[in-house]
């Protein structure tokens, strides 16, 4: 008698839809946080050196990316996706405010640059958590 495991994923092709709309919209969302932190006044200078507009927007999509990666492992090695996703995700989000605080930077531009990790996060990590298996 031979016993049989079979393990359930998510299908990739929703989760990478979902994942890479989310990556566009957090894209365009952390953008829009910043050049309105920008028009508020707030300097987009960090160490010295100005970070533009779009560099939030292209940072945003390459991080989105590897959380997308991420998931897809996840999908396929772990038994409970989605909880190990989400605590993960979360637990990398906390992290990447350090550097954003440890930056040569006045507070309000490490303030803002927290609040456009905390949006993409808002965006991506939910979406692309509903496309996993609990």
């Amino acid at each position: 008698m031979s016993v049989t495991t079979t393990t359930t994923t998510a299908p990739a092709k929703p989760l990478i839809t979902g994942g890479l709309t989310a990556a566009v919209v957090a894209a365009a969302a952390t953008a829009a946080v910043a050049a309105a932190g920008e028009f508020a006044g707030i300097s987009l200078v960090v160490g010295g050196a100005s970070i533009p507009v779009s560099g939030f927007a292209v940072l945003t999509v390459i991080f989105s990316v590897v959380g997308l990666v991420l998931a897809l492992v996840l999908a396929r090695s772990v038994r409970r996706p989605r909880t190990a996703f989400v605590r993960t995700t979360i637990v990398l989000t906390a992290l990447s405010l350090v550097p954003d605080v440890l930056a040569d930077a006045s507070v309000a531009t490490k303030v803002l640059l927290m609040l456009t990790h905390v949006v993409a996060a808002a965006i991506v990590i939910p979406v692309i958590a509903r496309r996993l298996s609990a």
